[in-house]
Protein backbone atom coordinates (compact mmCIF):
# COMPACT_ATOMS: atom_id res chain seq x y z
CA UNK A 1 0.00 0.00 0.00
CA UNK A 2 2.87 2.28 0.74
CA UNK A 3 4.69 1.67 -2.07
CA UNK A 4 1.29 2.58 -4.27
CA UNK A 5 0.64 5.74 -2.88
CA UNK A 6 4.24 7.22 -2.86
CA UNK A 7 4.38 5.99 -6.64
CA UNK A 8 0.63 8.01 -6.57
CA UNK A 9 2.20 11.19 -5.84
CA UNK A 10 2.03 10.71 -2.04
CA UNK A 11 5.21 12.11 0.33
CA UNK A 12 3.70 11.96 4.01
CA UNK A 13 2.11 9.35 6.21
CA UNK A 14 -0.28 11.15 6.30
CA UNK A 15 -1.02 11.13 2.17
CA UNK A 16 -0.44 7.65 1.79
CA UNK A 17 -3.17 6.39 4.49
CA UNK A 18 -4.94 9.22 2.87
CA UNK A 19 -4.67 7.24 -0.35
CA UNK A 20 -4.97 3.94 1.05
CA UNK A 21 -8.42 5.01 2.31
CA UNK A 22 -9.56 6.32 -0.67
CA UNK A 23 -8.15 3.66 -3.33
CA UNK A 24 -9.08 0.89 -0.75
CA UNK A 25 -11.77 -0.95 -3.34
CA UNK A 26 -8.38 -1.04 -5.94
CA UNK A 27 -6.78 -2.07 -3.16
CA UNK A 28 -8.64 -5.25 -2.30
CA UNK A 29 -7.94 -6.43 -5.69
CA UNK A 30 -4.90 -7.61 -4.44
CA UNK A 31 -5.05 -7.63 -1.00
CA UNK A 32 -7.14 -9.56 1.64
CA UNK A 33 -8.35 -6.61 4.23
CA UNK A 34 -10.30 -8.14 6.67
CA UNK A 35 -10.17 -4.73 9.22
CA UNK A 36 -10.24 -2.47 6.11
CA UNK A 37 -7.01 -0.09 5.69
CA UNK A 38 -4.82 0.74 8.26
CA UNK A 39 -4.99 4.18 9.92
CA UNK A 40 -2.35 7.02 10.06
CA UNK A 41 -0.92 6.07 13.27
CA UNK A 42 -0.63 2.31 12.04
CA UNK A 43 1.21 3.71 9.08
CA UNK A 44 3.97 5.48 11.14
CA UNK A 45 3.81 2.27 13.69
CA UNK A 46 4.70 0.24 10.80
CA UNK A 47 7.43 2.09 9.72
CA UNK A 48 9.14 3.53 13.24
CA UNK A 49 9.14 -0.71 13.96
CA UNK A 50 10.20 -2.69 11.31
CA UNK A 51 13.98 -3.09 11.24
CA UNK A 52 15.95 -1.01 8.89
CA UNK A 53 19.04 -3.36 8.26
CA UNK A 54 16.16 -6.37 7.32
CA UNK A 55 14.57 -4.20 4.98
CA UNK A 56 17.71 -2.82 3.35
CA UNK A 57 18.67 -6.25 2.87
CA UNK A 58 15.47 -7.03 1.30
CA UNK A 59 15.56 -3.89 -1.02
CA UNK A 60 19.27 -5.26 -2.23
CA UNK A 61 17.88 -8.36 -3.06
CA UNK A 62 15.74 -6.97 -5.16
CA UNK A 63 17.62 -4.07 -6.69
CA UNK A 64 20.32 -6.88 -7.48
CA UNK A 65 18.09 -8.63 -9.83
CA UNK A 66 17.55 -5.30 -11.62
CA UNK A 67 21.31 -4.63 -11.93
CA UNK A 68 22.39 -7.84 -13.93
CA UNK A 69 24.98 -6.36 -15.66
CA UNK A 70 28.75 -5.81 -14.48
CA UNK A 71 30.97 -2.49 -14.30
CA UNK A 72 30.45 0.68 -14.76
CA UNK A 73 30.19 3.22 -11.68
CA UNK A 74 29.04 3.61 -8.67
CA UNK A 75 28.99 6.92 -6.70
CA UNK A 76 29.23 7.01 -2.78
CA UNK A 77 27.90 10.46 -0.89
CA UNK A 78 25.42 11.33 1.86
CA UNK A 79 22.54 13.46 2.15
CA UNK A 80 20.66 14.69 4.99
CA UNK A 81 16.77 14.59 5.85
CA UNK A 82 16.48 18.07 7.42
CA UNK A 83 13.37 17.60 8.27
CA UNK A 84 14.15 14.74 10.84
CA UNK A 85 15.53 16.97 13.24
CA UNK A 86 14.60 18.87 16.17
CA UNK A 87 15.94 20.47 19.10
CA UNK A 88 16.69 17.44 20.57
CA UNK A 89 18.25 15.59 17.98
CA UNK A 90 20.32 16.45 14.73
CA UNK A 91 19.21 15.48 11.42
CA UNK A 92 19.08 11.67 10.22
CA UNK A 93 22.25 11.29 7.80
CA UNK A 94 22.31 8.78 5.04
CA UNK A 95 24.63 7.49 2.54
CA UNK A 96 24.12 6.05 -0.46
CA UNK A 97 25.41 4.25 -3.43
CA UNK A 98 24.40 5.26 -7.01
CA UNK A 99 24.55 3.77 -10.12
CA UNK A 100 25.85 6.67 -12.56
CA UNK A 101 25.01 4.87 -15.63
CA UNK A 102 21.77 3.32 -14.90
CA UNK A 103 20.68 6.27 -12.05
CA UNK A 104 19.12 3.43 -9.48
CA UNK A 105 20.06 3.47 -5.82
CA UNK A 106 21.83 0.30 -4.43
CA UNK A 107 22.18 1.14 -1.19
CA UNK A 108 22.00 3.19 1.82
CA UNK A 109 23.37 3.30 5.15
CA UNK A 110 22.28 5.78 8.02
CA UNK A 111 24.70 7.53 9.87
CA UNK A 112 24.90 10.03 13.08
CA UNK A 113 26.09 12.55 11.57
CA UNK A 114 28.20 13.86 8.06
CA UNK A 115 31.27 13.51 10.27
CA UNK A 116 30.51 9.82 10.72
CA UNK A 117 29.96 9.09 7.05
CA UNK A 118 34.08 7.42 7.05
CA UNK A 119 32.50 4.37 9.09
CA UNK A 120 29.09 4.24 7.57
CA UNK A 121 30.92 3.93 3.87
CA UNK A 122 32.87 0.12 4.17
CA UNK A 123 29.30 -0.97 5.95
CA UNK A 124 27.65 0.57 2.58
CA UNK A 125 30.33 -1.10 0.17
CA UNK A 126 30.64 -4.50 2.29
CA UNK A 127 27.04 -5.60 1.17
CA UNK A 128 27.64 -4.76 -2.30
CA UNK A 129 28.76 -6.37 -5.37
CA UNK A 130 31.96 -3.89 -6.44
CA UNK A 131 33.92 -6.50 -9.44
CA UNK A 132 34.40 -4.30 -12.48
CA UNK A 133 33.08 -1.14 -10.97
CA UNK A 134 34.67 2.31 -10.68
CA UNK A 135 33.77 3.71 -6.89
CA UNK A 136 34.57 7.25 -6.70
CA UNK A 137 33.67 8.91 -3.14
CA UNK A 138 34.29 12.64 -2.10
CA UNK A 139 37.29 13.39 0.16
CA UNK A 140 35.52 12.84 3.22
CA UNK A 141 36.21 9.10 1.96
CA UNK A 142 40.06 9.27 1.11
CA UNK A 143 40.65 6.85 3.70
CA UNK A 144 43.11 4.39 3.54
CA UNK A 145 41.29 1.54 4.95
CA UNK A 146 38.43 2.53 2.51
CA UNK A 147 40.79 2.38 -0.68
CA UNK A 148 41.82 -1.45 0.22
CA UNK A 149 38.35 -2.39 0.79
CA UNK A 150 37.24 -1.08 -2.52
CA UNK A 151 40.16 -3.24 -4.30
CA UNK A 152 40.05 -6.57 -1.96
CA UNK A 153 35.94 -6.26 -3.34
CA UNK A 154 37.45 -6.28 -6.95
CA UNK A 155 36.61 -2.96 -7.53
CA UNK A 156 38.72 0.10 -8.65
CA UNK A 157 38.48 3.70 -6.43
CA UNK A 158 38.12 6.79 -7.42
CA UNK A 159 38.67 9.09 -4.50
CA UNK A 160 38.71 13.17 -4.60
CA UNK A 161 42.08 14.62 -2.40
CA UNK A 162 42.08 17.58 -0.17
CA UNK A 163 43.07 18.87 3.18
CA UNK A 164 42.28 16.08 5.06
CA UNK A 165 44.75 14.20 3.34
CA UNK A 166 47.64 16.86 3.75
CA UNK A 167 50.56 15.08 2.52
CA UNK A 168 49.10 13.17 0.20
CA UNK A 169 47.54 16.34 -1.66
CA UNK A 170 51.35 17.69 -1.41
CA UNK A 171 52.64 15.46 -3.13
CA UNK A 172 50.24 15.55 -5.62
CA UNK A 173 49.96 19.13 -6.63
CA UNK A 174 53.95 19.19 -6.34
CA UNK A 175 54.16 16.22 -8.99
CA UNK A 176 51.67 18.45 -11.30
CA UNK A 177 53.55 21.21 -11.09
CA UNK A 178 56.26 19.48 -12.90
CA UNK A 179 54.35 16.89 -15.19
CA UNK A 180 51.21 18.85 -16.06
CA UNK A 181 51.61 20.73 -18.80
CA UNK A 182 53.33 17.63 -21.05
CA UNK A 183 50.94 15.49 -20.14
CA UNK A 184 47.23 14.68 -22.69
CA UNK A 185 44.65 17.23 -21.41
CA UNK A 186 41.13 17.05 -21.53
CA UNK A 187 39.12 20.21 -22.62
CA UNK A 188 35.88 20.53 -22.21
CA UNK A 189 33.80 23.84 -22.58
CA UNK A 190 29.83 24.64 -21.69
CA UNK A 191 28.14 27.80 -22.69
CA UNK A 192 24.39 28.21 -21.64
CA UNK A 193 22.35 31.30 -20.04
CA UNK A 194 25.06 33.75 -20.25
CA UNK A 195 27.63 31.71 -18.14
CA UNK A 196 30.80 29.63 -19.81
CA UNK A 197 32.19 27.07 -18.01
CA UNK A 198 35.48 25.29 -18.89
CA UNK A 199 36.76 21.87 -17.51
CA UNK A 200 40.37 21.09 -17.71
CA UNK A 201 41.77 17.37 -17.02
CA UNK A 202 45.06 16.27 -16.60
CA UNK A 203 46.31 12.80 -15.25
CA UNK A 204 49.17 11.50 -15.06
CA UNK A 205 51.15 8.06 -13.44
CA UNK A 206 51.38 7.72 -10.01
CA UNK A 207 54.09 5.44 -10.10
CA UNK A 208 57.27 7.24 -7.32
CA UNK A 209 54.34 9.79 -6.05
CA UNK A 210 51.82 7.62 -4.30
CA UNK A 211 52.93 5.16 -1.94
CA UNK A 212 51.03 1.60 -3.22
CA UNK A 213 51.73 0.13 0.85
CA UNK A 214 49.55 3.10 1.91
CA UNK A 215 46.97 3.43 -1.08
CA UNK A 216 46.38 -0.13 -2.44
CA UNK A 217 46.96 -0.77 -6.24
CA UNK A 218 46.89 3.01 -6.99
CA UNK A 219 47.79 3.40 -10.70
CA UNK A 220 46.75 7.41 -11.59
CA UNK A 221 46.61 10.88 -9.87
CA UNK A 222 44.86 13.25 -11.61
CA UNK A 223 43.95 16.86 -11.58
CA UNK A 224 40.88 19.08 -13.11
CA UNK A 225 40.54 22.51 -13.18
CA UNK A 226 37.15 24.50 -13.19
CA UNK A 227 36.85 28.13 -14.73
CA UNK A 228 33.36 29.88 -14.48
CA UNK A 229 33.09 33.01 -16.43
CA UNK A 230 29.65 34.88 -15.85
CA UNK A 231 29.16 38.45 -17.21
CA UNK A 232 32.30 38.81 -18.44
CA UNK A 233 33.66 38.24 -14.72
CA UNK A 234 36.01 35.28 -14.37
CA UNK A 235 35.26 33.51 -11.20
CA UNK A 236 38.20 31.78 -9.25
CA UNK A 237 39.26 29.29 -10.77
CA UNK A 238 38.31 25.66 -8.72
CA UNK A 239 41.15 23.13 -8.34
CA UNK A 240 40.49 19.10 -7.59
CA UNK A 241 42.67 16.44 -7.39
CA UNK A 242 42.07 12.54 -7.24
CA UNK A 243 43.77 9.04 -7.37
CA UNK A 244 42.58 5.95 -8.49
CA UNK A 245 43.32 2.23 -8.52
CA UNK A 246 42.54 2.40 -12.79
CA UNK A 247 44.80 3.43 -15.43
CA UNK A 248 42.11 6.06 -16.78
CA UNK A 249 42.78 8.97 -19.68
CA UNK A 250 42.07 12.62 -19.25
CA UNK A 251 39.31 12.33 -20.79
CA UNK A 252 37.95 8.77 -18.48
CA UNK A 253 38.84 11.22 -15.42
CA UNK A 254 36.69 14.10 -16.22
CA UNK A 255 33.27 11.81 -17.23
CA UNK A 256 33.98 9.90 -13.94
CA UNK A 257 34.03 13.37 -11.99
CA UNK A 258 30.95 14.13 -14.26
CA UNK A 259 29.09 11.61 -13.26
CA UNK A 260 29.68 11.31 -9.87
CA UNK A 261 28.16 14.66 -9.21
CA UNK A 262 24.84 13.54 -11.47
CA UNK A 263 24.46 12.15 -7.86
CA UNK A 264 23.37 15.13 -6.48
CA UNK A 265 21.17 16.00 -9.55
CA UNK A 266 19.48 12.45 -10.24
CA UNK A 267 19.16 11.66 -6.73
CA UNK A 268 19.39 14.19 -3.50
CA UNK A 269 17.64 16.88 -5.76
CA UNK A 270 15.13 14.73 -7.07
CA UNK A 271 14.03 13.50 -3.58
CA UNK A 272 13.92 16.65 -1.88
CA UNK A 273 12.11 18.11 -5.13
CA UNK A 274 10.00 15.56 -6.24
CA UNK A 275 9.79 12.97 -2.89
CA UNK A 276 9.52 16.19 -0.28
CA UNK A 277 12.14 14.78 1.79
CA UNK A 278 13.72 17.30 3.44
CA UNK A 279 9.96 18.63 4.17
CA UNK A 280 9.22 14.89 5.69
CA UNK A 281 9.22 16.17 9.99
CA UNK A 282 8.69 12.32 10.89
CA UNK A 283 11.64 11.62 13.54
CA UNK A 284 11.08 8.86 15.44
CA UNK A 285 13.28 5.21 15.84
CA UNK A 286 13.94 3.72 12.29
CA UNK A 287 10.85 5.93 10.51
CA UNK A 288 13.12 8.73 9.02
CA UNK A 289 15.53 6.11 7.40
CA UNK A 290 12.89 3.32 6.38
CA UNK A 291 11.14 6.24 4.65
CA UNK A 292 13.59 7.52 2.76
CA UNK A 293 14.76 3.87 1.56
CA UNK A 294 10.97 3.73 0.25
CA UNK A 295 10.74 6.80 -1.81
CA UNK A 296 14.44 5.62 -2.95
CA UNK A 297 12.27 2.12 -3.55
CA UNK A 298 9.89 3.86 -5.45
CA UNK A 299 12.68 6.21 -7.72
CA UNK A 300 14.06 3.24 -8.70
CA UNK A 301 10.62 1.65 -9.85
CA UNK A 302 9.92 4.70 -12.33
CA UNK A 303 13.42 4.74 -13.64
CA UNK A 304 13.05 1.33 -14.34
CA UNK A 305 9.38 1.90 -15.70
CA UNK A 306 9.03 0.51 -19.73
CA UNK A 307 5.88 0.83 -20.01
CA UNK A 308 3.75 3.54 -22.14
CA UNK A 309 4.67 6.09 -19.79
CA UNK A 310 8.75 5.42 -19.94
CA UNK A 311 9.12 8.92 -22.02
CA UNK A 312 7.42 10.93 -19.54
CA UNK A 313 9.03 13.16 -16.60
CA UNK A 314 9.12 11.60 -13.46
CA UNK A 315 6.82 14.36 -11.45
CA UNK A 316 4.08 13.28 -14.68
CA UNK A 317 4.87 9.58 -14.01
CA UNK A 318 4.13 9.77 -10.38
CA UNK A 319 0.87 11.66 -11.85
CA UNK A 320 -0.19 9.59 -14.00
CA UNK A 321 0.35 6.79 -11.64
CA UNK A 322 -1.89 8.59 -9.57
CA UNK A 323 -4.85 8.83 -12.07
CA UNK A 324 -4.89 5.61 -13.76
CA UNK A 325 -5.12 2.25 -12.18
CA UNK A 326 -4.06 0.29 -15.40
CA UNK A 327 -0.86 2.75 -15.76
CA UNK A 328 -0.07 2.06 -11.88
CA UNK A 329 0.04 -1.77 -12.91
CA UNK A 330 1.96 -1.39 -15.74
CA UNK A 331 4.31 0.62 -13.69
CA UNK A 332 4.57 -2.31 -11.12
CA UNK A 333 3.98 -5.08 -12.89
CA UNK A 334 1.05 -6.21 -10.99
CA UNK A 335 -2.31 -8.17 -11.93
CA UNK A 336 -5.11 -8.86 -9.68
CA UNK A 337 -5.78 -11.57 -8.04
Amino acid sequence: MAVCAVLSDCDTVEDIAEWAAVKEPWLRRFLVLPNGVPSQDTFLRIFRLIDPKQFEAAFRRWVGGIVTALGGQIAIDGKSLRGSADSAQAAVHMVSAFHTDLSLVLGQEKVAGKSNEIAAIPELLAALDLGGYLVSIDAMGCQKAIAERIVAQGGDYLLAVKGNQPSLLRMIEDAFVDRATAQPRHEDVEKSHGRTVGQFAWVASAQDIVDPAQWPGCRTIGRILTQRVEGGQFAEPELRYYISSRELSADALASATRAHWGIENLLHWMLDVQFGEDACTVRKDHAPQNLSLLKKMVLNLIRTDSSDTAKASLRRKRKRAAWDDDIRMAMLGIKPL
